[in-house]
């Protein structure tokens, strides 16, 4: 008889984070140049505003197998394009529900506000965002065409 062991492998999500391009960012980047320590689960990419991420884009990465999604802006009032983190404020609310609604948890999605000068609540909020998602566990809800 064959004495097998399991091998348990702790689970790594994979979180992608839409960062605004004048805030958030920028805290991403003084978190790193800061050498905050951060958990390395999350992918970044830079958009010219939070408002320029339609929700259709947050449900494909789900769809297609990421465990979390966050947004990460300026904060309310200080938008370098007048109202785009409202119109994101707006539409997180409504994603949420629809999320639910179609059998994801809403927790997998997040919206934060972080500005320049804040590196360390970027940290801060990549740590709780992984903490959260990894709480969660694996998104089972993938789109199977």
């Amino acid at each position: 008889m064959q004495d097998t062991k399991e091998v348990q492998t702790e689970f790594k999500p994979k979180i992608l984070a839409f960062c605004c391009n004048w805030c958030a960012y920028a805290g991403a980047d003084l978190a790193g140049v800061s050498r905050f320590q951060m958990p390395t689960d999350v992918r970044v990419i830079r958009v010219m505003c939070s408002g320029r991420v339609p929700p259709e884009l947050i449900i494909r990465a789900l769809a297609n197998g990421l465990d979390g999604v966050m947004i990460l802006g300026c904060h309310p009032g200080e938008c370098h394009y007048s109202e785009g983190n409202y119109l994101t404020r707006r539409r997180a609310h409504v994603l949420k529900r629809l999320l639910s609604y179609i059998g994801i948890e809403p927790e997998r999605f997040q919206l934060r506000w972080v500005s320049a000068a804040e590196g360390a609540k970027f940290s801060a909020v990549v740590k709780e965002t992984t903490d959260k998602i990894t709480a969660l566990g694996p998104n089972r809800w993938v789109d199977k065409r």
